[in-house]
């Protein structure tokens, strides 16, 4: 049976939702001390986290495991704010674009810091088995700046 122009919309609108639930999802995985489990979780076996040269590229679960368990020693808070999203879907495959806007608290030479951090993410997704999934996530910083008489004291 053919599927109806309505159907393959409202499936498309739900790809789309499910989509935004996996970003907030990492983006609060992320805001409670970097749960590795969780993040890892969210990625296909050969998934990739990219973060270029502030952050290095991860190839894998496990090594994406590995790089969040280590992390919220650098960063020790973090709120990930994602805006203005441009999400496409084509079956089961779609693309996502996101702003962030972060403050965090980061160590700067064994001080806690306070930081604006701007940046994009360009992601990859797949749905397996009716999940959707990341197959890679790629952020590009803009600017990670102090911000003078900040929170970090706080």
């Amino acid at each position: 049976m053919a599927v109806s122009e309505l159907e393959r919309r409202v499936e498309t609108l739900e790809s789309i939702e499910a989509i935004k639930r996996l970003k907030h999802q990492y983006c609060a995985y992320c805001d409670d001390g970097y749960d590795a489990d969780g993040i890892a979780g969210q990625f296909v076996e050969d998934g990739v986290w990219d973060g270029g040269d502030d952050f290095g590229r991860h190839e894998g679960r496990a090594a994406i495991h590995a790089h969040f368990a280590r992390v919220s020693s650098q960063i020790v808070f973090a709120g990930h704010l994602v805006m203005n999203e441009i999400i496409d879907v084509d079956g089961d495959s779609a693309r996502g674009q996101w702003w962030i806007i972060m403050p965090a608290t980061v160590m700067m030479e064994e001080v806690p810091t306070a930081v604006w951090l701007l940046g994009q993410y360009d992601d990859r997704y797949v749905r397996r088995d009716g999940t959707w999934l990341y197959e890679t996530l790629t952020v590009d910083i803009h600017f990670i700046k102090p911000h003078k008489d900040g929170w970090a004291e706080a």
